[in-house]
């Protein structure tokens, strides 16, 4: 398949700069000069790209990669042909990383980085009031309401609302067509498109002529350096706040109840569903499709497996998989015997057949 490249290679940066910004060692430095442009995988990785491998499974594919570098660990050095430079890491997917947001930082964010003349569209509506620091951009047809505030740096994409009194830190990206209401963020925060930050919260009391709507008045208070994916929806709180901590990364499509509370640099993997005023530790991982019931706590550094149901709190440190959630090894345990159950049943079902 053609590669088509929305993301223009690099000018090039030295294989020595490039080890010397990562922390990696350059394994010989008769390569010191060779010039890195952009990143590859290894199957089809060419003259200027760089590529990671993490084992030993990719040995038949580095016996045709034509890389100008390749990252890997120490141990796996022998496998690159000789002519290919190596940068020694002992992170080499997290080198990798690195590696792409140097030669392509405009991947980065899901807004064009404008510059003036245009920095602020003229088919933008930006209310009077609003406060808007040096180097703002604003793409055509955003909207920014009254007494909002947006540190320097920060970019509004196409489309997008910035709800009145909103406060959006430095060097943000509120991607296109996204809506942030009642809601502050932090410095380095990123929204990609079509997300909603701060709608009010799914509330209702039971009544005899039916559901009474529960007001809605807390905010969603967004801490630095989260990413927030394409049409993910995060309500605000009901009288409390809705909180993600600093540097927690959350995928597309997860929706986030009021009152939820999620700490410091956890993963959230696409369609998770987490109920309103549960309470999600530091460093905590939740596989695509999990639900979380509403009112627990799940503990710091817990890991919950894709497709789980999370009626009750997990202690600390704990892995979870299934529905109902538990413990991963029971999990693992039982689909293993129920597995077995099912194979013995088909081969006398079938050996009864035959006779």
């Amino acid at each position: 398949m053609e590669h088509i490249d929305f993301f223009p290679s690099h000018d090039g940066v030295s294989l020595r700069a490039l080890a010397e910004h990562l922390g990696a060692e350059l394994a010989d430095e008769a390569f010191a000069g060779v010039v890195i442009k952009s990143i590859a995988p290894v199957y089809r990785a060419g003259e200027g790209d760089v590529c990671y491998i993490l084992s030993r499974k990719n040995r038949a594919e580095l016996e045709t990669c034509r890389a100008s570098a390749i990252i890997c660990l120490p141990a796996l050095k022998s496998f690159v042909p000789a002519h290919i430079p190596v940068l020694l890491s002992r992170k080499p997917h997290t080198d990798f990383a690195l590696a792409g947001a140097l030669l392509h930082p405009q991947a980065m964010r899901p807004v064009a980085l404008t510059s003036a003349p245009t920095l602020i569209s003229p088919a933008t509506f930006i209310d009077p009031t609003a406060k808007l620091e040096a180097d703002v951009g604003v793409e055509p047809c955003a909207v920014i309401g009254p007494g909002a505030e947006i540190g320097e740096g920060t970019r509004i994409g196409a489309g997008a609302m910035i709800g009145p009194g909103v406060k959006i830190g430095r060097n943000c990206t509120i991607g296109g067509g996204a809506s942030v209401l009642c809601s502050y963020l932090g410095n380095g925060v990123i929204i990609h498109n079509g997300a909603r930050i701060g709608q009010d919260g799914f509330g209702y009391a039971p009544s005899p002529r039916g559901m009474v709507k529960i007001v809605q008045i807390g905010r969603v208070i967004i801490q630095d350096n989260v990413e927030i994916g394409a049409n993910t929806t995060i309500d605000r709180g009901t009288m409390d706040d809705t909180v993600i901590g600093e540097g927690t990364k959350i995928d597309n499509q997860v929706q986030i109840g009021h009152n939820v509370r999620i700490g410091r640099h956890c993963a959230i993997v696409s369609q998770v569903g987490i109920a309103g005023s549960t309470v999600i530790g530091d460093g905590v991982q939740i596989g695509g499709q999990a639900g979380l019931n509403g009112h627990i706590h799940i503990g710091d550094g817990v890991q919950i497996g894709a497709k789980s149901g999370v009626m009750n709190s997990i202690p600390a440190g704990e892995r979870y998989a299934g529905l109902p959630a538990r413990p991963l090894w029971d999990f693992l345990r039982e689909s293993a015997e129920i597995a077995k159950r099912s194979g013995a049943r088909e081969k006398k079902d079938g050996s009864a057949e035959h006779d």
